[in-house]
C-alpha cells in the first residue's frame, strides 16, 4: 500500500497496561528481574497491534511500551545527560477544564540537562524495529523524537563547559541520530516519523521566551536544517522511506504547554522541511485555522489531528467531515489524512482516557477515512 493511500493513522503512543507500569518501578527497585519486564513489554506491545489492527489503522506501531515518555529515543538511550534542578526554561503546562499549572504534574518526566558529552548508550529505536519487523501486521514506523526538541536539556550554567552553545549539543546530537537512522533502515524500516517541538517558538511568543529564543527566524533555519539534516540521511540509506513529522503543542496526561497557528512559519515550514507527511494537531482553537495548509507543496501529505487524544468524549463523524471540508478548500482533499492529534500516551502514565476511549478514537479515525476516502 503506498503511504499516499493511507489515510487512517495515529501518531504512536498508546496506553500502558497497569501492570507494566507497576513492572518497570519493580525493575527500577530491584525487585523484578529485567527480563521478565522484556516479555511483560512484547506482551503489552502485541496487545497494542491487535487492538490497532482491530480498530482498522493502516500504519502500525508498538505503542512506545518500551519507552517511560515520547523522549525516551533521547533520554533512555543517549549518555551524557544527567539529573538537573527544575527551570524557568521548561514549559509550562495548563489544561482548559481547570486551567491547571505545571504544579500537579511535578514528577511525570523529571528534567535532565546535558553533562558531559554526548553518546550512543543503547539502540533503543532498533530494538522496538526488530521487534515490529517480526510482529506487525502492515506498514510500520518508528518515531523519534527531533534532536532539536531536546534542545531545553542544554542548561548554560551546566551545559557550556561541554557544549559552548545550544547548537553544538544539537549538531552532536543530530549526528547520535543519524547513525541510529542508518541502522533503522539497514534493519528494514521503511516509516520514520520525527516529533517535534522545537517549532513552539515561532508560533507562540511566551514559549520563545521560556525556551530564550531572541532570533526568531535564526532560531527556524536551525531547527529546519537539523531536520532536514536527518532526512537525508534516511533517503541515502533508502530512496523510498517514507518521512513523516509530527507537530504538538504539548501532550502530558492531557495538559498543553503551547498555543497558535501555523501561519507564522508555515510557508517556511511546509516549504522546506523535506518529509512527505505532516502530522498536524488540529483538534482546538488553540492550532488556528486551515489557511496555512495553502502553503503546503503537491507532493506532501497532511494527517489531519482532528480527534482528540486528550479528552475522553468521542467526535461525531459529521463534524469530522466538516471540518476535512474545511481544510480541502486549502489543500486538495487527496492530498489529506486523518488521525488523533497527539498520542495517547506521551508520558507512561497517559492520558486520562480507557482502553475502551481509545480503541473507539481509533475505530473513529478509520470509519471517517473510509467514508471520506473510500
Amino acid at each position: 500500500m503506498a503511504t499516499t493511500t493511507i489515510r487512517a493513522e495515529h501518531v504512536g503512543s498508546m496506553l500502558r497496561p497497569a501492570e507494566l507500569l507497576t513492572a518497570r518501578a519493580e525493575v527500577r527497585r530491584g525487585t523484578m528481574p529485567p527480563e521478565r519486564l522484556g516479555e511483560l513489554e512484547d506482551a503489552a506491545a502485541a496487545a497494542a497491534l491487535r487492538l490497532q489492527q482491530d480498530a482498522g489503522m493502516q500504519v502500525f506501531t508498538d505503542g512506545e511500551m518500551r519507552r517511560d515518555d515520547f523522549m525516551a529515543s533521547v533520554v533512555e538511550t543517549v549518555g551524557g545527560l544527567v539529573p538537573a534542578e527544575e527551570s524557568s526554561a521548561r514549559p509550562r503546562w495548563h489544561r482548559d477544564a481547570d486551567d491547571a499549572d505545571d504544579a500537579e504534574l511535578e514528577g511525570e518526566v523529571a528534567p535532565v540537562t546535558i553533562g558531559g558529552p554526548l553518546y550512543r548508550r543503547t539502540p533503543l529505536s532498533l530494538t522496538e524495529a526488530k521487534w515490529l519487523a517480526g510482529h506487525s501486521p502492515g506498514p510500520y514506523k518508528i518515531t523519534m523524537a527531533s534532536p532539536t526538541t531536546v534542545a531545553g536539556c542544554w542548561r548554560p550554567e551546566v551545559s557550556r563547559a561541554v557544549y559552548p552553545a545550544r547548537e553544538d549539543a544539537i549538531a552532536a546530537l543530530a549526528g547520535i541520530y543519524r547513525q541510529d537512522i542508518a541502522d533503522l533502515i539497514g534493519s528494514g524500516v521503511t516509516w520514520l516519523q520525527l516529533d517535534s517541538l522545537a517549532y513552539w517558538a515561532g508560533i507562540d511568543p511566551e514559549a520563545a521566551r521560556m525556551r530564550r529564543v531572541k532570533d526568531l527566524d535564526g532560531h527556524l533555519s536551525h531547527v529546519i536544517d537539523t531536520d532536514n539534516s536527518l532526512i537525508r540521511t534516511a533517503r541515502s540509506h533508502q530512496t523510498r522511506v517514507t518521512v513523516a513529522m509530527h507537530f504538538c503543542r504539548g501532550n502530558m496526561r492531557s495538559a498543553w504547554s503551547a498555543q497558535g497557528g501555523y501561519e507564522p512559519i508555515a510557508e517556511r515550514v511546509f516549504g522546506e522541511v523535506e518529509v512527505d507527511r505532516f502530522l498536524l494537531e488540529y483538534d482546538t482553537e488553540r492550532s488556528g485555522g486551515f489557511e496555512p495548509l495553502r502553503f503546503v507543496p503537491p507532493a506532501k501529505t497532511v494527517v489531519l489531528g482532528l480527534v482528540s487524544s486528550k479528552v475522553p468524549e468521542l467526535e461525531s463523524v459529521d463534524a469530522l467531515r466538516r471540518r476535512i471540508d474545511e481544510a480541502s478548500q486549502y489543500i486538495p482533499l487527496e492530498q489529506l489524512a486523518l488521525s488523533p492529534q497527539c498520542g495517547f500516551a506521551s508520558t507512561s502514565q497517559g492520558n486520562p482516557l480507557t482502553v475502551d476511549d481509545q480503541r473507539r478514537k481509533l475505530e473513529l479515525v478509520a470509519e471517517t477515512a473510509r467514508l471520506v476516502w473510500g
